[in-house]
């Protein structure tokens, strides 16, 4: 690869093995370019002080601030039984408030001589409360006083950057390694095409790295930011605009639906009319499939509008034209589910070669890891003669030995979950590669599908068919007001008593115990906060059988059962041999049961919000009216809590999409979670700079159209091959 020298060159040669190891280690960053690319998160003005009243509990932060007072305490301890032990308590303020920090034992001495009343400095810890005051223990410092001392030099200007850091790393020896290896930025090779950066009054990549890392103005910072956001949207719009246009010039066999054929006499059956969305969508489809490259697009719709009927009438037009569809679930109980729904909804459409089967029928066979042998063979056969129209499968779908007769639509449910390698090996299964429709319910900003999901075109559903039923949610403040908790159980009972069934979701399954590399996990932050696991389905159907809900029929349903098992509960579940289903999220996705009207999430403040979204769709898909319970233990002033406020408060998906993006760091949603890369998302907010996004979108397709090698543009090229090593490559087609 062509990349500068410089900026390839290893931390650990620049700034010594031990600080190198903890960046790599801690921060993902292993060469001066990831330095160089790790910017400031904000900044602070030297003679003004952070806002010490609104700090984040159990965050790591660095504030500026000045000393109020200190004393020093002796007291008798266990290890100190004469009196002897030493605790150094210094009061800092800001003008804002003022934050307590403690010192102990041969830890007080260099403290209790440096931090005299009226000291300006930067302190660095995990904010923790005690004896219900803010307090940072042990804080790591850096005195702000210009007495001929290197840091002023190393401070220098007038606005104190302050970087990502971890409780090995402080922000500002962040920052002396940045000043270390700032001179390389002037080697940075610029992937903006001149005109382009010209055309929008862009500064180069040289001088916005050093006005980042090292501003004189706030106009600086903005120019950089500016810049910086420009070479982010723009590298990854250009990959995925190259994408889009291998794709297009991959063959496919056009597959339109044969006038008076499967789909029309399903369409006949059909109890009600397609909502204006669905046509809308299905024409988008239908369209698509009918051209002679592969189609690729993203259905999104809200839990329950209807995506899956929409996906089975696309499957039905490409078996009329003589192709087979494969429909690829996440799990073995949504597969069977998708299976049962399609030959309900098919009749005796789905009964091909059997006695009771009409003129244009097929077979829709299912194919799952957990299948016998004999059924398993039979299903295979059905495939490679093409006697199965449909399959509907987990990925066993994908292994080598599975043939397909002529595999013309692949519909993936549920995209996060599938990753690009299955996505590429059923594509594989194809004469010419296959049409793909993904289908998710987790409704995404329209920028997070330009940019996640760039190289698919995108329908969106958004109305719910007619019948369906609101759903009122509300948050149950466990601790606070333990008769809430009460009261939700008498509201399960209530529904049940008018002849409706309930599900009580729990983060856990709780048999975790017996598996020994589990249990030796190390905790996170919120558990040891917490000191108490999440709740676990075993313990709470139990307690729930035993109390609350005593006398009504509680069953256990989660991912360790056998799927026989899981089947058959199921089934008693949706007949409604069952009231009350205790589950983890195995019920998240695509679970019918329109008469379940009641949900409970225990310990909500486990979930993201999108995921409870998700699970309060299982809800109220029937005529009478959904209840969803959120209950936490959280107070009222935390995080997690506005979360899940946020999520009762309203029940469209997009807009909970948007705040689910502005809580969690855009990492996650790009698929860092995934590829185990980090994200290549710095400065760019995908929720604020739609325009940027949208723009950038724009100018790289006219690029790609023009050069696709990007022949004229070696320095683009390498910042392609930068973002795309193999792991972002994945990244990026995961989604």
């Amino acid at each position: 690869m062509d990349l500068v020298p410089a900026l390839e060159e290893p931390l650990k040669k620049v700034l010594g093995p031990p600080t190198a190891k903890v960046m790599a280690e801690f921060l993902g960053l292993h060469t001066v370019g990831d330095l160089l690319h790790h910017y400031p998160r904000r900044y602070e003005e030297r003679g003004q002080l952070t806002h010490l009243a609104d700090l984040p509990m159990d965050e790591h932060v660095t504030v500026v601030a000045m000393v109020a007072d200190a004393r020093l305490h002796t007291f008798a301890s266990a290890k100190a039984p004469r009196g002897k032990g030493q605790r150094l308590e210094v009061t800092i303020t800001d003008g804002s408030g003022r934050l307590q920090l403690v010192f102990f034992g041969n830890g007080v001495h260099k403290p209790h001589k440096e931090l005299l009343p009226g000291t300006r400095a930067m302190f660095a810890g995990k904010v923790s409360v005690f004896n219900r005051r803010l307090q940072l223990a042990h804080p790591a410092y850096e005195l702000l006083h210009g007495d001929g001392d290197e840091t002023v030099e190393t401070w220098a200007g007038a606005l104190i950057p302050l970087y990502p850091a971890t409780a090995k790393l402080e922000s500002w020896k962040i920052g002396k390694a940045v000043q270390t290896v700032l001179p390389s930025a002037q080697e940075a090779l610029d992937p903006l095409p001149a005109t382009l950066r010209e055309g929008r009054g862009l500064l180069p990549l040289p001088e916005a790295l050093l006005k980042i890392h090292q501003p004189h103005t706030k106009a600086d910072i903005e120019d950089a930011r500016a810049r910086l956001k420009w070479d982010e949207a723009f590298v990854l719009q250009v990959a995925l605009a190259r994408r889009r246009h291998a794709d297009a010039q991959l063959p496919a066999v056009a597959r339109r639906p044969k006038p008076d054929g499967l789909l029309t006499a399903f369409d006949d059956r059909l109890p009600f009319t397609l909502t204006e969305g669905q046509q809308k969508v299905s024409k988008e489809i239908f369209d698509d499939l009918a051209t002679e490259h592969p189609m690729h697009r993203l259905l999104q719709g809200e839990v329950g509008s209807g995506k899956t009927l929409v996906a089975l009438r696309a499957m039905l037009a490409t078996v009329d034209a003589g192709g087979q569809a494969a429909m690829l679930a996440p799990t073995e109980v949504l597969a069977q589910q998708h299976h049962r729904s399609v030959v309900e909804m098919m009749g005796e459409l789905a009964e091909g070669g059997m006695l009771g089967g009409v003129e244009h029928a097929t077979k829709v066979v299912l194919l799952t890891g957990s299948m016998g042998t004999a059924a398993r063979r039979q299903a295979m056969l059905d495939l490679a003669t093409g006697e199965a129209g449909i399959v509907i499968g987990t990925h066993a779908l994908i292994e080598d030995k599975v043939q397909f007769h002529d595999l013309g639509l692949v519909v993936v449910d549920e995209q996060h979950r599938f990753g690009v390698e299955q996505r590429d090996a059923l594509r594989g299964k194809g004469k010419q590669p296959p049409h793909l429709l993904v289908m998710t319910a987790t409704p995404i900003p329209r920028t997070v599908a330009m940019t996640v999901f760039g190289d698919l075109e995108t329908s969106v559903l958004d109305q719910l068919p007619a019948g369906r039923s609101p759903i009122s949610s509300h948050v149950v403040p466990a601790a606070d007001k333990p008769h809430f908790l009460a009261r939700a159980w008498e509201r399960v009972r209530e529904e049940v008593e008018n002849g409706h069934q309930a599900y009580v979701v729990c983060p856990r399954i709780g048999d975790e115990e017996d598996d020994p590399k589990k249990s030796g996990k190390k905790k996170s932050p919120e558990d040891e906060a917490e000191k108490r696991p999440p709740l676990a389905v075993l313990d709470v159907a139990d307690h729930l059988a035993k109390g609350p809900l005593h006398g009504l029929r509680v069953e256990v349903l989660h991912g360790r059962m056998h799927p026989d098992d899981k089947d058959a509960v199921m089934r008693r579940f949706a007949a409604g041999d069952a009231d009350v289903l205790v589950a983890t999220t195995v019920i998240e996705v695509g679970v019918n049961v329109p008469n379940a009207t009641a949900m409970v999430i225990m310990d909500a403040d486990r979930f993201g919000v999108s995921q409870l979204h998700q699970l309060r769709g299982r809800v109220g898909r029937g005529s009478a009216p959904g209840l969803c319970l959120l209950v936490t233990e959280m107070p009222e002033a935390s995080a997690a809590r506005q979360r899940l406020n946020a999520v009762a408060a309203t029940l469209d998906g997009f807009e909970l999409s948007r705040i689910d993006l502005e809580q969690r760091r855009e990492g996650d949603v790009l698929g860092q979670a995934q590829s185990g890369a980090r994200s290549s998302l710095r400065v760019l907010a995908v929720i604020e700079d739609e325009e940027v996004i949208a723009e950038a979108r724009q100018e790289a397709a006219a690029v790609v159209a023009a050069d696709p090698e990007l022949t004229d543009l070696p320095a683009l090229r390498t910042a392609l091959d930068a973002l795309l090593d193999e792991d972002r490559e994945q990244y990026l087609e995961k989604g």
